[in-house]
C-alpha cells in the first residue's frame, strides 16, 4: 500500500474514506494561469482521479513570474499551457489521469468539455467566460469555485447550485468590456494568486470528501499587501435577487448570441471582436489604464495600442480589432489582457 497520501488521510476531516472518495472524482479547471497551475498541482498531489485542464493560450515569459508549472524549457519549445502543465503534472502523479484540452470554452462546446466533471475551478482571466460556467453548472447542477485575482488583491466564492448564491446572484450582469483591470494593466503579486487557489482547492476537497459543513459561504476578499481580509456575507442574495440563473433558469451564456462574436478579417491578418452586452468603451479611460502596457494613442473616435507584435484599436461602441494575427483563439487572449472581457 502506498504510502503517498498518509498525511492527508491523518487529517480526520479526509481520512482514508475521504481520500477514497477522492479517488473517484474529476475536476476541470478552466484557465492555467496563476490560479489554475496551484489549483492544478495541489489537485495532483492531492489524489484525485482524474484532472482535465482547458486552456486556450501559450507560454510567455511574463507568464513565468507567478505561474508555477511553467519553466524555461517551455517557453523555448512554445508549448500551449494545458499541454506544459499536463506534461509536468504526470511526473508529479504518475497515477492520475491528467487531460489537457488547448481550446478556448464557449457555448458550443462547454458540454464536450465539462460533462464529465465532479467540480469545476475557475482560472480565468474574464468574466465572459466565468458567466458562462455559471449558467452551465446552475443548469446542470455541478458545484463550482470562483476566483479571481488583480495586484494584491484576490477573491473568492463557493457555489453549489440550489444551495448556496450564484455568480449572477451576486453579479446580474457583467461588467461592461474595456472597464475592469487586468493583469496586463494593474499587474498581479503571484502569492496572492497562490493564496486564492490554495483557498479554491481546500473547497473542492471539503465538496468531494463530503465535508459540507465546512464549505465557505462568504465571498471572501484578501488584500495581501494591505493585510486585510473581507468577509462577506452574501447567503440571502439568492432568496432576495431575481436571479436569471437560479430562479429563472434563462441561461442566457449558454446561447451563442449572448457571447462576443469574433471576426477574422480577411486579407487583413486581423481579427474583430465585439461584445454581445452592448458594452460602450469609454476610449479615455482605457487609454489611461494602457499607458504603461504599450504605445497608445487616442482620440474620440478609436484608440490604438501597439504591444509586441500587436495592434489594437478599439472603437467607442465596444469593437476592437486585434492586429497581428489571424487566429481567433489568440485575439480573444489578447483583447481579455489588455482590454478586458
Amino acid at each position: 500500500m502506498s504510502d503517498r497520501y498518509v498525511r492527508q488521510e491523518l487529517f480526520s476531516a479526509i481520512g482514508k474514506e475521504g481520500q477514497k472518495k477522492l479517488s473517484h472524482t474529476t475536476v476541470a479547471i478552466i484557465g492555467c494561469g496563476a490560479l489554475g497551475c496551484t489549483s492544478a498541482n495541489l489537485l495532483v498531489r492531492s489524489g484525485v482521479n482524474r484532472v482535465k485542464i482547458i486552456d486556450r493560450d501559450f507560454i510567455e515569459e511574463s507568464n513565468l513570474q507567478r505561474q508555477t508549472l511553467f519553466d524555461e524549457e517551455d517557453l523555448r519549445n512554445n508549448l500551449p499551457k494545458a499541454i506544459a502543465a499536463q506534461k509536468k503534472l504526470q511526473k508529479i502523479n504518475s497515477s492520475i489521469i491528467i487531460e489537457a484540452a488547448v481550446t478556448d470554452i464557449n457555448p458550443s462546446n462547454i458540454d464536450t468539455n465539462l460533462h464529465n466533471a465532479n467540480i469545476i475551478i475557475d482560472g480565468t482571466d474574464n468574466f465572459e467566460t466565468r458567466f458562462l460556467i455559471n449558467d452551465y453548472c446552475v443548469k446542470n447542477d455541478i458545484p463550482w469555485i470562483y476566483g479571481a485575482c488583480i495586484g494584491s488583491t484576490g477573491l473568492t466564492m463557493t457555489i453549489i447550485p440550489g444551495e448556496t448564491p450564484c455568480l449572477r446572484c451576486v453579479m446580474q450582469d457583467i461588467p461592461p468590456f474595456g472597464n475592469t483591470e487586468t493583469c496586463d494593466t494593474a499587474g498581479i503579486l503571484s502569492p496572492a494568486a497562490s493564496l486564492i487557489a490554495s483557498i479554491q482547492v481546500a473547497e473542492a476537497l471539503k465538496i468531494l470528501t463530503d465535508n459540507g459543513a465546512s464549505i465557505n459561504r462568504q465571498l471572501l476578499k484578501f488584500d495581501l499587501w494591505k493585510n486585510e481580509i473581507t468577509r462577506l456575507n452574501i447567503n440571502k442574495l439568492r432568496e432576495i435577487n431575481d436571479c436569471k440563473a437560479c430562479k429563472n433558469k434563462q441561461y442566457e451564456y449558454l446561447r451563442n448570441e449572448k457571447y462576443s462574436s469574433t471576426t477574422s478579417l480577411c486579407g487583413r491578418n486581423a481579427v474583430q471582436i465585439a461584445p454581445a452586452n452592448g458594452s460602450t468603451i469609454d476610449l479615455s479611460a482605457l487609454a489611461s489604464r494602457l499607458r504603461t502596457a504599450g504605445n497608445v494613442s487616442f482620440n474620440k473616435y478609436m484608440l490604438r495600442l501597439k504591444v509586441n507584435d500587436y495592434e489594437l484599436t478599439a472603437f467607442p461602441d465596444g469593437r476592437t480589432i486585434i492586429a497581428g494575427t489571424d487566429d481567433v483563439i489568440t485575439a480573444k487572449g489578447i483583447y481579455a489582457k489588455y482590454i478586458g472581457m
